[in-house]
Formats: structure tokens, C-alpha cells, sequence
């Protein structure tokens, strides 16, 4: 077996996080980084055959060349998706968000790992801690990594658009559907039974003709939408809600950047009433980058995220058989 080994200092953290996943005490948040392991070195993104997802830098080019929307905006994602949805109209916007994320691109080590992890506590003799995995990426590889792996599992999803805008779906394993319209009474989730995807920016329906079921969180409207009406906490049902204030967050594939997700990580530590340690991968973080994340208590881990995954594998692998421990 292939083992990445651990960095010296960072032993202890793959010590805490095992133990802490063993606990079912973490929850992942995975953003567009983590879809670029398979992407070949110095590889420019082309919505041609491409197996590999785009980034939101790549995605605001190719709306912007698709639809000649003007040089100035090429690089803001949110800004290129709102001239679409202006001048093409949202329709148009969809069809083609739809057309680039309904493509079965493979799923990483990462989307593999966290599928792998319930059948490898059954291996080990560990009771079950399904885990609640947070993203805002919109494609479904991660969901397809749980269906290689024969786990079933809840999906949680926001809804950007139609009479439902503003609240969470639920689709459960045997693809029934059910907007959550209370989500303080809503019971019919449990992370004791299986595990939960939760999207919180909207994802691509593989059955929606030419996109007119997806959900796209993506445009300057949608942003101030979302945030002006999203406090995660309280849109989510309460099982999940109670999970977010009593868990550390491990952010994998984020960046500074990332601005909608500093408002996110804001409110969810607002609604906590103790503080829980998390871990943020980012690769050569700056200085400011450093002071954003340790204000919120988040370690920041300079190293690839590959290597990271792999180490955090290798750690897991190794994990004495539970009657071992007893």
C-alpha cells in the first residue's frame, strides 16, 4: 500500500482530525480547487473533451467569449454571469452552465476518500459516523464518487430560482423530492442513517432539459439574493443546523477569493456558541490570507492538496481495527 507521509509538523494535526472524524466532529467544506487534481500540469481549460472541471477564473472566460461580453469583465465571474443573464437572459445562462457541468468528469482522490470513509469504518469495526459534507461547487462529481462506492446518501440543495427560491430541496436516495418549507420541523434527515451532501450554491440537474431545473448560485442578483436572505443556520433543517454550530470545518479547495464564502463562515460562527478549531488547505497562503483565516480560528495548512489527502489516507488507512483499541 502506498502511504504519502505525514510532514513532521503536521502529525499532530492528522492525529486530531482522524480523531476528530471518528467522531463524526468534522465537516468538510469543498470548494472549486478540489476538482483540479487530474488536470494536467500548464493545461489551459477548453469546453472541448475536456475530463476536467473549470475554475472559476476559466468559467467567467468561457461565458465571456460564448456570449461577447466586454474585455473589461472577463475576470469576475459574478459580473460575466449578470451581463448573460441581461442580455441573453438567465434561460441562456442556464443552458449553458447546464451543457458544461452535465459531463461525467471523473471524480479525485478527495471525492473518493470521503465517499470511501463510511465502508472503511465498517471495515475497521468503528459504529457509523455518517458525515454532513458541505460544498458550493455545482457538479455532481461527488455524488457520482458515492454511487461507485455503493454508499447511499442525502442531498441538500439550495434553490436558486423558480416559486421555491430561497429554500433547500431534499432528494433522498430513492430520488423522492421535498422542499423544505419549515426547516426547524423538518425531521426527515439524520446523519445516523447515511450520509448528507448539503449544496449550498445550487447544483446541475442531470435530468432538467437544457438546464430549466438546475440551480445556479451565480450571478451578481443571485449573490445579493442569497446573502441577504441566507442565514445558513437557520434555512437548513435543524439537524444539520445543530451539526454546523457543534463541528470543526476542514475548507478544502477555497481561497481568499473566495468572498461568499467569508460571509458564510461568518454567520456560521455567529451562530456558534463555542468555538471549534478547523483547518483551511490553501497552497503559499499570503500574509493576508493568514490573518483572514486566524481571525475566524481557522489553522491555515501550507501544502498541496493533493498531498494533503493523500497524507490524511494514509493516516486513516492505517487506523488499528476498533476491537483492537476496546
Amino acid at each position: 500500500m502506498n502511504v504519502s507521509p505525514i510532514p513532521t509538523a503536521l502529525d499532530g494535526h492528522f492525529t486530531n482530525l482522524t480523531n476528530f472524524l471518528l467522531d463524526g466532529r468534522v465537516i468538510p467544506f469543498l470548494g472549486a480547487g478540489v476538482n483540479q487534481f487530474h488536470r494536467p500540469a500548464g493545461s489551459v481549460w477548453s469546453s472541448d473533451e475536456c475530463d476536467y472541471l473549470p475554475d472559476g477564473s476559466e468559467l467567467s472566460r468561457h461565458l465571456a467569449a460564448t456570449f461577447s461580453c466586454p474585455p473589461g469583465e472577463i475576470a469576475d465571474l459574478l459580473r460575466v454571469s449578470e451581463y448573460v443573464a441581461l442580455t441573453s437572459g438567465s434561460g441562456a445562462l442556464y443552458r449553458e452552465l447546464h451543457d458544461l457541468f452535465n459531463r461525467d468528469y471523473p471524480p479525485t482522490a478527495l471525492h473518493t476518500f470521503f465517499a470511501t470513509w463510511p465502508s472503511l469504518l465498517r471495515e475497521k469495526g468503528y459504529p457509523p459516523k455518517y458525515q454532513l459534507i458541505v460544498t458550493t461547487n455545482y457538479d455532481d462529481v461527488l455524488e457520482r464518487a458515492f454511487r461507485e462506492a455503493g454508499e447511499p446518501f442525502d442531498l441538500v440543495i439550495y434553490l436558486a430560482e423558480g416559486p421555491n427560491r430561497g429554500r433547500f430541496l431534499h432528494v433522498a436516495p430513492n430520488g423522492r423530492a421535498q422542499v423544505i418549507d419549515v426547516p426547524n420541523r423538518y425531521r426527515d434527515l439524520s446523519l445516523d442513517d447515511r450520509s448528507v451532501i448539503l449544496k449550498i450554491h445550487g447544483a446541475v440537474d442531470r435530468s432538467s432539459p437544457d438546464g430549466e431545473d438546475d440551480s445556479f448560485v451565480i450571478t451578481e442578483d443571485h449573490y445579493i439574493d442569497y446573502l441577504t436572505r441566507t442565514d445558513l443556520a437557520n434555512l437548513v433543517p435543524i439537524t444539520l443546523a445543530a451539526k454546523l454550530r457543534r463541528s470543526h470545518f476542514l475548507f478544502l479547495g477555497y481561497s481568499l477569493r473566495d468572498w461568499n464564502l467569508r460571509v458564510i463562515l461568518h454567520r456560521i460562527a455567529g451562530a456558534q456558541s463555542l468555538t471549534y478549531k478547523s483547518w483551511a488547505v490553501q497552497l503559499s497562503p499570503t500574509e493576508l490570507d493568514q490573518k483572514f483565516w486566524g481571525r475566524r480560528d481557522v489553522d491555515v495548512l501550507d501544502m498541496p492538496l493533493e498531498r494533503y489527502v493523500g497524507a490524511l489516507r494514509g493516516r486513516t488507512r492505517l487506523l488499528r481495527a476498533a476491537e483492537q483499541i476496546a
